[in-house]
């Protein structure tokens, strides 16, 4: 989807994910000494707000301005820098002690592009996570997107990479449980699949 298309979907709704950080993006960075922080194609910012709240100086980038606009609110007086910008272009370099993508859904090629500007931004030592709907969620687990193009594993997140100086600190599937409703109406419990990489920079 482009810009507009993800507009329309932050503008159909209250609020398209939780409020509250991601539980990997919170489980991963809970114990890193605060610093600055980029979140790429951050959506409504819970994980800006979140990194905020713990004292980082946190830059929220995202192609969607709706999205954005959604995130500023959501934050009050909470101060993250919301800058409306494709994750795909994303042209700084060597400025942060923390990079993190979210849920990310673009192709192969076009994510690629992202995961490599993102990681161009760290400074040595920096951190760099993804988390995203693994390749397998579509036929082993529930919820996500449903068009394999969107979706990845953490082995095509470290090719993406190829080429670059990387320190792997996690990179494998992990299990996601969500609530959904079974087909009497009650409540189940059921996994979802996601990729999670972490990545230090030397």
């Amino acid at each position: 989807m482009d810009a507009n298309a993800w507009d329309e979907r932050y503008a159909a709704s209250e609020l398209v994910w939780s409020v509250g950080p991601n539980q990997f993006v919170e489980a991963e960075c809970a114990d890193l000494p605060p610093g600055r922080a980029l979140d790429l194609a951050a959506g409504e910012g819970r994980n800006a707000i979140w990194l905020a709240r713990r004292g980082w100086e946190v830059t929220a980038a995202d192609f969607s301005q709706v999205a954005l606009d959604k995130g500023r609110t959501l934050a009050g007086d909470v101060d993250v820098a919301w800058v409306c910008a494709d994750a795909t272009a994303w042209s700084e370099t060597g400025a942060y002690d923390l990079v993190v993508i979210a849920y990310l859904q673009l192709p192969a090629a076009e994510r690629r592009e992202a995961v490599r500007r993102g990681f161009a931004a760290l400074r040595p030592g920096g951190t760099f996570l993804l988390v995203g709907h693994d390749t397998s969620n579509l036929a082993e687990g529930t919820g996500g997107p449903q068009d394999p193009r969107v979706l990845m594993t953490a082995e095509d997140v470290l090719a993406d990479l190829a080429g670059e100086e990387v320190e792997v600190v996690r990179a494998e599937r992990v299990a996601r449980f969500v609530t959904v409703a079974d087909e009497h109406g009650a409540e189940a419990e059921r996994t979802a699949y996601d990729c999670l990489v972490r990545l230090r920079r030397p």
